[in-house]
């Protein structure tokens, strides 16, 4: 009962806020002083530069603009925080040194209002840089209060839905978003570095194809046809390099109609480079350059801790074989198993569930005890290699062993960051490779792929040995910034809505 009157008188203050609020909204429009009616302010310092070059500016003219987050002092003499883009700086507004008018509309301004402020730089008697306040312009009036000073914004949930409001409370949330953009910066950087163009693809598709995942349906009303949201830029890459264009990757959006947790979000960013005459081993030495090089270059150092452990990332980064990975870690010796039952049997014996719709082939066997007992032990960065034909449609087998592929995945603290291969070329595979996803389809497999007669009819055209690797972003991100879910580093994540609006489309 407390805690409910305690919410309700919660709410009450909050619309007793807000009222007050429009009031003062309305009194300003009926005094010809609307602040939605202006359209620009030229300021031209930001907090850290006053305070990165205080030396040069200490006396000088300047105009900053943000948003007040404080406001202290009483009578004639008043002190604020402004926070804009890059940090905060202390307001000193005295009456007797400014307009009265404009002093007396200012002491109404409430926090959370987006002012512009004209003064100069000083330092007060107590040491802080600050800026005397000479004139001051409430450029937009916010009309809900910002979250209570001392705590802040801190339910999870409501920060992501509400991540504007988390941005402006939690100063530290923005770090996350700047260091994604510098690592997506690096990754075009270092690809153009190195002869690769980056290239658009289709996002609508007719067929879902590229990847072992569930799709999202749409429909366009004009062809009158369902139409599938990419699961990867895979199939599309590929046929850039059969048309010569030798270098190629794209950084883009990612759709998969799967569940939400920690690592996943149904949409999500990814980037898939190709490479004509290269093949998977070449793209394991891209892959951790890229990486160690964006951890040195961000941040400064090949260290760095994610989800409590400890990560190295200097180059020299452990190689092994999939088969040699689930003999260390589960005991079971594949390469010496020569058929499906007795391969079937020992991953059984070991605890390995095979998921309903998967065969008991050697390759689901030693794929299942991979991914089930091995995977969650996998901490310091990790190359596995050579994985089964049957869970690689795309990749090309190994020449010493055909019920393997020369394929990889980089793991780093449990988590995938990325997955390569030598492309299969040969046309005649991929299209029995193609049937088979078909079929396990037509079985109730709704992640299984589908023949796409356009690839098959470009491969048959040619395509040169290629190299090509897929890494997430997001993945990436979280770990350059010891983030503990996907959500942390996508400013929108896909949230599920709170009164069940969306839930059915009846337009």
């Amino acid at each position: 009962m407390a805690e409910q009157k305690t919410s309700q008188q919660s709410e009450q203050d909050l619309s007793q806020q807000t009222r007050v609020r429009r009031e003062k909204l309305a009194a300003l429009q009926a005094e010809g002083h609307d602040p939605f009616q202006i359209t620009r302010f030229a300021w031209d310092h930001t907090s850290a530069q006053i305070k990165e070059n205080f030396d040069a500016l200490e006396g000088q003219p300047v105009k900053v603009a943000g948003r007040l987050m404080s406001k202290r002092g009483m009578g004639k003499v008043s002190f604020c925080d402004l926070q804009d883009r890059d940090g905060r700086i202390q307001l000193y507004a005295r009456q007797d040194e400014m307009d009265e008018a404009v002093y007396k509309a200012f002491k109404k301004y409430d926090i959370g209002d987006i002012v512009g402020v004209e003064g100069e730089v000083f330092r007060t008697q107590r040491g802080e840089m600050s800026v005397r306040a000479r004139n001051i312009i409430l450029l937009s009036k916010a009309l809900l209060p910002l979250p209570e000073k001392f705590h802040g914004l801190q339910d999870r949930e409501l920060r992501y839905r509400q991540r504007y409001v988390d941005l402006i409370v939690n100063p530290e949330v923005k770090q996350n978003f700047i260091i994604r953009s510098k690592f997506i910066k690096h990754v075009r950087d270092f690809l153009d570095n190195r002869g690769y163009m980056e290239v658009e693809t289709p996002v609508l598709n007719t067929i879902s194809g590229g990847a072992t995942a569930r799709p999202f349906i749409t429909h366009h009303n004009t062809l009158d046809i369902d139409m599938y949201m990419r699961i990867a830029t895979e199939l599309h890459l590929k046929r850039l390099i059969v048309g010569g264009l030798e270098r190629v990757y794209e950084v883009g959006r990612i759709f998969r109609n799967e569940g939400m947790d920690p690592k996943h979000n149904p949409e999500f960013t990814s980037v898939e480079l190709y490479q004509a005459y290269a093949d998977f081993n070449d793209m394991m030495d891209l892959f951790e350059e890229l990486l160690s090089s964006a951890a040195q270059k961000i941040l400064g150092t090949y260290q760095v801790e994610w989800q409590g452990e400890k990560i190295d990332l200097t180059p020299g980064w452990s190689r092994m074989t999939m088969a040699e990975a689930v003999k260390q870690y589960v005991g079971i010796d594949f390469m010496s198993i020569t058929d499906d039952e007795a391969a079937w049997a020992a991953a059984k014996a070991a605890g390995v569930v095979l998921p309903e719709g998967k065969e008991a082939t050697w390759g689901n066997a030693l794929y299942e005890s991979f991914d089930q007992k091995v995977e969650e032990k996998l901490v310091q960065p990790t190359f596995i290699t050579m994985h089964p034909v049957d869970v690689s449609p795309l990749a090309k087998r190994s020449p010493k062993d055909p019920r393997l592929t020369e394929r990889f995945e980089l793991f780093i603290c449990r988590s995938e960051m990325g997955n390569a291969f030598s492309e299969l070329n040969d046309p005649i595979d991929q299209k029995q490779r193609f049937q088979k996803e078909v079929e396990a389809r037509a079985k109730g497999d709704s992640e299984a792929g589908m023949m796409d007669d356009d690839y098959i009819n470009a491969l048959e055209y040619g395509l040169p040995p290629t190299g090509g690797l897929g890494i997430g972003i997001d993945r990436c991100v979280m770990l350059l910034t010891n983030s503990d879910t996907i959500r942390e580093v996508i400013l929108f994540p896909t949230m599920k809505s709170l009164d069940g609006v969306n839930k059915k489309n009846d337009v």
